[in-house]
């Protein structure tokens, strides 16, 4: 019966999505629709590695745990559990009424998630066969002989090889949402194209470069008789690759929400503080929302350069950099000049620095001690995207008797080459994929150099090594803020990068959307949206 009503809502929701025109059909007022202007590339939870994709599985699988709003760890699929004393074996209690969604391949029955789904998928993610994105978050990590077990169907214990605090937010991450074995071995490498979760929306129908489609579950496991989850019907996602194309669609209504406001036309929807201008204020609703984001350029510390490898010479640099006309004049004052660590506002571990703000003066004493030729031109290498951030940097820095040639190059070999060390001095971020300052520490902490991991700057610094493998094993709150402290201090002191800015969200949504939430992971919650 699951089966024939399944097909049915398929039915019909096509049909709604291909006939509706406006949103003032009473059907499509049902369907939530959105653009993806780079594209997903699979809905496979293995390889929710960008924020298109993590955005699209979050609607159709679910994982252990999940964040709130304040982004602390919270139950899902599991209701509770613990952690030894220890701190390396975590046993969670499951929930006993978490159904995958209805597919053939479960032959007419409800096929219930149990622990040893979630053993299949955690030892699916660290297998090489799969190659997926996510392997990272257990490979070194867990104990190497029985790092998953599931002693009964609720009951799902992991084992690690040495205490890690922030594991529990890594289980909140896509890449650890249970999948079932059937859909996996019945599909192999078009899972990602037929995916069969657990979440509030299931896969409907998918054409490449045109349109996906999902459509509302109607026995997800957080509704309840007092408050249905989730109230829309389907949700509806373009591939539109012009943000200009995009946001014409927008404003005629062709979509319900759009994020992603480029310089080329940011000051046509926004006014100079960063307010929705006027003409718009009747159709949208602007919201503003903390962004986990650290905006920086890079310095690789182990170039052959005399300056790069110069710490006065990159404290010299930061200094000279107006980060607040950054954010007033080419951002609408969308986002905080960085004016503390690595370690963006909003996340516990954040630290301010007094000496951090532009001072092009302190920038010229400490260039006058430097003894090396400084009319060599530095390359910092960006893409177009950020281009007009990098003449800004450049104009500031020429200022201060600095050269520096501006080198745009596609993003996939700015990628390729700073991980190859290839690169002097680039732009990067950094995005956190779950919500704990371990997550940009990692960044400098030597064992990452890259290309084996995040450390692009290949900063190596035994002190701070020391304080990072203390840090991940601290579980007081009050001592690991100290540990960040501390670390922080000697980034400050080394300078093996620039801040510019700690970043915000800016979402435009039509006025007839309610209950819209966006994370400051930048992640969408569906649930509870209605039109």
């Amino acid at each position: 019966m699951g089966l024939i009503n399944r097909f049915f809502l398929v039915i019909h929701i096509s049909f709604v999505l291909i006939s509706c025109n406006s949103h003032s059909s009473k059907s499509e007022k049902s369907v939530f629709r959105y653009n993806s202007s780079t594209g997903i590339t699979s809905l496979d939870p293995a390889f929710a590695r960008t924020q298109e994709n993590i955005r699209a599985v979050n609607q159709i699988f679910n994982g252990l745990v999940q964040l709130n709003d304040s982004l602390q760890v919270i139950p899902s699929i599991a209701k509770n559990w613990s952690i030894s004393s220890d701190g390396k074996v975590y046993t969670f209690k499951l929930r006993n009424d978490v159904f995958f969604h209805n597919h053939k391949l479960f032959n007419g029955r409800k096929r219930q998630v149990s622990a040893s789904d979630f053993v299949y998928s955690f030892n699916r993610i660290i297998s090489p066969k799969t190659a997926s994105d996510g392997a990272w978050i257990f490979n070194g990590l867990i104990d190497t002989t029985t790092p998953f077990e599931a002693p009964n169907d609720t009951i799902l214990i992991i084992r690690l090889q040495k205490p890690f605090v922030p594991f529990l937010g890594m289980l909140s991450m896509a890449y650890c949402y249970v999948v079932p074995h059937e859909a996996v071995e019945q599909f192999g490498v078009d899972f990602g194209k037929n995916p069969i979760g657990t979440g509030p929306f299931m896969f409907g129908n998918w054409k490449d470069n045109i349109r996906l489609n999902l459509i509302q579950n109607p026995f997800y496991f957080e509704s309840s008789t007092h408050r249905k989850i989730p109230q829309l019907e389907a949700i509806s996602i373009s591939f539109i690759a012009s943000k200009q194309s995009e946001l014409l669609e927008f404003i005629q209504g062709k979509l319900d929400v759009f994020t992603g406001l480029e310089s080329s036309f940011k000051d046509e929807i926004l006014t100079g503080e960063g307010s929705l201008k006027s003409k718009y204020n009747e159709k949208f609703e602007l919201t503003n929302a903390p962004f986990l984001n650290t905006e920086y350029l890079a310095f690789n510390t182990e170039y052959n350069n005399e300056l790069i490898q110069n710490k006065d010479f990159r404290k010299a640099m930061s200094l000279a950099i107006n980060r607040e006309a950054m954010i007033k004049y080419l951002r609408n004052n969308i986002g905080n000049a960085a004016q503390g660590g690595f370690i963006p506002l909003g996340l516990p571990g954040y630290t301010a620095f007094l000496d951090a703000e532009y001072n092009p003066q302190k920038a010229r004493e400490l260039l006058q001690n430097i003894n090396f030729d400084l009319s060599r031109p530095i390359v910092l290498s960006t893409t177009k995207d950020y281009l007009d951030l990098c003449i800004l940097v450049q104009k500031n820095l020429a200022e201060v008797g600095l050269t520096i040639k501006v080198d745009v190059i596609p993003s996939s070999l700015l990628k390729q080459q700073k991980s190859a060390g290839e690169l002097s001095f680039f732009r990067s971020s950094w995005i956190a994929d779950y919500p704990d300052a371990e997550n940009y520490m990692a960044c400098f902490y030597t064992k990452n150099k890259a290309p084996n991991g995040r450390n692009y700057t290949r900063f190596a610094n035994d002190k701070f090594d020391r304080l990072y493998e203390a840090m991940i094993a601290e579980s007081n709150v009050g001592t690991r803020a100290a540990l960040f402290k501390q670390m922080e201090q000697i980034l400050h002191n080394e300078s093996p990068f620039i801040l510019l800015f700690y970043d915000e969200s800016i979402w435009l949504s039509a006025k007839y959307i309610d209950g819209f939430k966006v994370n400051a992971l930048n992640h969408l919650d569906l649930r509870y949206v209605t039109k």
